[in-house]
């Protein structure tokens, strides 16, 4: 599990093709490596990487085909930046959310609007995520824990203040970046609790009405 506090900015400094899957090395930067062992979890961009090698300047990471598939690893190449936050432990401070590091979907930025020394940006979730997305909630965007200002249709709002801006990638951001998204872990959960025993259906039409209904939320609620 993770906060979604960005620790350091690393970059992707070699990238071997392994069959379907490849291998990344990490420069890991400023981040403290003390503490980290073989087998530890390190999450770059949002995506939690097993370390397979440790190094005194970063460590080796295994990316599957599947991973690469669902998130914009497949597109990070030599050079890219990329955001790092060690596993918490259990007496880290949650100054975020909970994060997984399993990213839910690919977005994209639509729009940077430069606030004084703020920007906003808007970006635009797949369509089957939109619905775990609301405002002032939690989302994490390349594993940055955020909170959402404004939610329209699949696209939602974010005020990103200087610090974060310069401490991460997201000062890099320009409309057409694609960006991994997860979506908070407790709307997942609350959906899947809701549909009660069809959730064990091989085919459901997910949450309707009817069953919110009965779940208790009245019309006035809805």
């Amino acid at each position: 599990m993770f906060s979604g506090i960005i620790e350091a900015v690393g970059r992707v400094v070699s990238r071997e093709p392994q069959g379907a899957d490849i291998r990344l090395r990490i420069d890991t930067a400023g981040l403290d490596l003390s503490d980290v062992a073989l087998g530890d979890s390190i999450a770059v961009s949002g995506v939690c990487l097993t370390v397979t090698t440790l190094l005194s300047d970063g460590f080796w990471a295994d990316v599957s085909g599947e991973t690469l598939a669902r998130t914009i690893l497949g597109d990070t190449g030599v050079g890219s930046a990329v955001n790092l936050e060690k596993a918490l432990t259990l007496s880290t401070r949650l100054g975020g959310h909970l994060v997984t590091g399993h990213v839910d979907g690919v977005g994209e930025v639509v729009q940077r609007t430069e606030q004084g020394r703020s920007v906003k940006f808007r970006i635009r979730a797949p369509d089957v995520l939109a619905k775990y997305i609301a405002e002032k909630g939690s989302v994490c965007v390349d594993g940055v824990s955020l909170t959402v200002n404004g939610v329209q249709g699949a696209e939602f709002e974010l005020n990103i203040v200087p610090h974060t801006l310069q401490q991460t990638t997201m000062g890099g951001y320009r409309p057409g970046y694609r960006v991994n998204l997860e979506v908070d872990i407790i709307a997942r959960y609350l959906e899947r609790l809701l549909l009660g025993e069809r959730a064990a259906q091989s085919e459901n039409e997910g949450l309707t009405i009817d069953m919110l209904l009965a779940a208790g939320l009245g019309k006035s609620a809805l």
